[in-house]
């Protein structure tokens, strides 16, 4: 590929406002788009069983640890490599993405051991119903065993997003979302005339990794062809170790941040185990629903990563404090949105789900109770775009651990004492209360160590 970098990188230049927009709207659709196609998944599985939905709701942890890891690389790669090019170091940026792939595929080789032979012993531990168990073990195998596409299409994403490039993000994602969407019904529920057998849950397994190779094909191309500010060549993947540090001090808080959610997903599951396993699927399916308003999220939030990291290398303080203001007003108002839609049209919402009347008046329960903590979580998840952009990773990892370890869960484990699974939901708007004290707290602390020096130099 051609090496035929900009001059000047709109991410220096452009208005902020506008800016923001143009790179994050591509991100928020293609993440409402993922967030869609994941829930089709639990919609069509639905109609197979409601143990069929336990089962995807129990390997929800293992697979967000897996899109959590190539997040993090992403993210990693993502906040150096905008560093790099904001310091006009084009040789950096290169080995950077170039190193991103090496550990993408470390973790691929990780994640297939598991699938291979962890998959079954992880089931057993959560559930005694067969149909659960080998369901679950069927989905996580499949997914787990051919997760390359998934860690390739990461990270081709975060280097596209890291130039600017989020319209190729944008389309790359929405191809294999429509792909895992329209193949999920064939693989689910079979063809007899295309002689495809019903394969239920695994189905939606092979549909969600079809849909993902497709992605990531798609990003090679775009970065090979489209992205000419990074170049993609076999010298650059030896590792470094001035580059894999960079890459893992971000990028380590982040899978860490994202495991820590899988962790808290598998506690909440066995301490909701203690009720019914309709429980267990409300959750699931509650996680399912939440997704639309918070994946469009995480695709500011990404947006607000690359702009914070760009600006930092090329010291324009004024544009990382505008950023992080436009993103946390755009934040609020939509996670207000979502506030209101889960507090007014829960039936609505899990109608999807071909509900029993127990799994109908638990989830409306759950679903008005938890979106409390949507307008706070808003405003945690943007300024903590800070925190990755400018190299502190770890201080996304504290703000987790005190929402959802510290917090959550024992919150959780001490309302599920008093025998009512209702009690349980309210453990998330404390955790979230929580967490906006130390975000804020934090977010002090690298204002005035990053940010605040900046305007003095």
């Amino acid at each position: 590929m051609n090496q035929n970098p900009l001059s000047e990188n709109k991410m220096g230049v452009m208005p902020v406002g506008k800016l923001l927009v143009n790179m994050a709207l591509p991100m928020i659709i293609s993440m409402i788009v993922q967030a869609l196609y994941n829930v089709v998944d639990s919609i069509y599985v639905s109609r197979v069983s409601e143990s069929a939905v336990t089962a995807l709701s129990l390997a929800f942890p293992v697979q967000n640890l897996q899109i959590g890891f190539a997040v993090g690389i992403g993210v990693g790669v993502n906040s150096f490599l905008s560093k790099s090019l904001g310091e006009k170091n084009q040789e950096q940026a290169n080995r950077t993405a170039g190193n991103g792939i090496v550990l993408a595929l470390i973790c691929t080789v990780a994640f297939m051991l598991f699938g291979f032979f962890g998959s079954r012993p992880y089931f057993e531990l959560q559930s005694t119903v067969e149909e659960t168990v080998e369901g679950g073990i069927s989905y996580i195998s499949i997914c787990c065993i051919f997760s390359l596409g998934v860690f390739i299409g990461i990270l081709g994403e975060r280097l596209l997003q890291a130039t600017g490039r989020t319209v190729y993000t944008m389309i790359s994602q929405g191809a294999g979302a429509i792909t895992n969407i329209v193949l999920d019904p064939v693989f689910i529920f079979g063809v007899e005339a295309l002689h495809i057998p019903p394969m239920g849950v695994a189905g939606a397994a092979v549909a969600t990794v079809i849909g993902q190779w497709v992605g990531a094909v798609l990003v090679i191309i775009f970065n090979l062809k489209w992205n000419p500010e990074i170049r993609l060549d076999l010298q650059y993947l030896p590792l470094r170790s001035n580059v894999v540090k960079p890459i893992l001090a971000v990028g380590i808080p982040a899978a860490i941040m994202n495991g820590i959610g899988s962790v808290m997903n598998f506690g909440m599951n066995q301490i909701l185990q203690g009720f019914q396993e309709t429980a267990t699927g409300v959750f699931g399916v509650y996680f399912k629903l939440q997704s639309f308003f918070f994946m469009p999220l995480f695709g500011l939030n990404n947006a607000t990563i690359s702009i914070v990291a760009f600006n930092y290398g090329a010291r324009k303080p004024e544009r990382i404090t505008k950023t992080l203001k436009f993103a946390a007003c755009s934040a609020l108002c939509f996670m207000l949105l979502g506030l209101l839609v889960f507090q007014f049209l829960p039936d609505l919402l899990l109608d999807l789900f071909n509900p029993s009347e127990a799994f109908l008046i638990m989830g409306r329960r759950a679903l008005r109770t938890i979106s409390w903590c949507f307008p706070v979580a808003a405003v945690c998840i943007a300024l903590g775009a800070s925190f990755q952009a400018l190299g502190n990773g770890i201080y996304s990892t504290i703000v987790s651990l005190c929402r959802q370890l510290i917090v959550l869960l024992p919150a959780a484990y001490l309302l599920s004492l008093t025998g009512e699974v209702n009690n349980v939901w309210l453990a998330f708007p404390i955790a979230e209360a929580m967490s906006l004290l130390v975000t804020l707290i934090l977010f002090i602390r690298i204002y005035r160590q990053k940010i605040k020096p900046l305007y003095n130099a």
